[in-house]
């Protein structure tokens, strides 16, 4: 049985830019027992575009490694087997992939114990690709932090924070994507120890995002961002696609990463609601 306006609320519920109104118009319509015993639903945010952070995940994608982040093997054919199904070998940090805590600590939480409430996100895109044009290695700042609050506001509780380097350009080109040069070292922007600390002290963050192979400094040797982001129960994500299409403030995140057991990351598939 359908209460009045449990029709009105499911059809809302179905259209995209109802989406978040309709879901709990849904819940309301469930459970009242008359409208004019209900209270009124919450309004929560539209949007209005659905953009597509995520790359294209195949063996060619620039890693780390330097070796292939994917491999597929034909293992049934649909001509020889009536359906198609391939064998993947996979490196859990490769292409576009979150880092969970246990990437870089001892005890951290695995991907399967991320709390699932973190991995929907408010966005805070912060724009250095002018001084990332300048510098390749450039380091994200804690001024880089106070300029984006100036614009937009005090960083929301429970948000990502990515930084818009420009480096998604380059994925093409593994050269220019990874910077290597010929002693080994890599070259590409990232997150400064600095601005790291500060967003663990003083604001309360769920995540970070980069559009570059790492959320340190190509050139860095220690590892600092991910030795103290991680290890602080928090999440990073990496090779992030399209945060140039994004505004500064107002979008949501949506991480998609497999739940397997034990996993220190994995693929994403990101989604940014605007």
């Amino acid at each position: 049985m359908c209460v009045p306006g449990c029709q009105e609320a499911v059809r809302a519920a179905l259209t995209r830019r109802g989406f978040f109104k309709g879901a709990a118009a849904v819940g309301f319509a469930a459970t009242a027992v008359a409208p004019a015993e209900a209270a009124p639903a919450p309004q929560l945010r539209r949007f209005r575009t659905v953009v597509d952070l995520t790359h294209t995940m195949s063996p060619e994608f620039p890693t780390f490694f330097g070796v292939p982040g994917i491999e597929f093997r034909k293992q049934f054919d649909f001509k020889k087997d009536g359906f198609n199904l391939n064998w993947w070998n996979i490196v859990e940090h490769a292409g576009t992939h979150l880092d969970a805590p246990i990437h870089f600590s001892e005890n951290g939480a695995t991907v399967e114990k991320l709390a699932i409430d973190t991995l929907v996100a408010p966005l805070a895109v912060i724009d250095v690709r002018s001084r990332g044009a300048q510098n390749a290695d450039y380091e994200l700042s804690r001024q880089d932090l106070f300029d984006w609050e100036k614009k937009n506001r005090r960083l929301p509780d429970g948000c990502c924070v990515a930084m818009l380097s420009g480096w998604g350009d380059h994925v093409g080109d593994a050269a220019k994507f990874t910077g290597k040069d010929t002693a080994g070292v890599f070259h590409f922007p990232g997150f400064s120890a600095a601005a790291t600390e500060w967003l663990i002290a003083e604001r309360k963050v769920a995540g970070i995002a980069v559009d570059t192979l790492s959320l340190d400094p190509g050139p860095s040797k220690d590892f600092r961002t991910h030795h103290a982001w991680l290890p602080s129960g928090r999440w990073g994500l990496e090779n992030v696609a399209n945060l140039d299409k994004v505004p500064a403030a107002g979008a949501t995140l949506m991480v998609g990463v497999a739940k397997v057991k034990d996993a220190t990351g994995g693929p994403a598939r990101l989604i940014a609601l605007v």
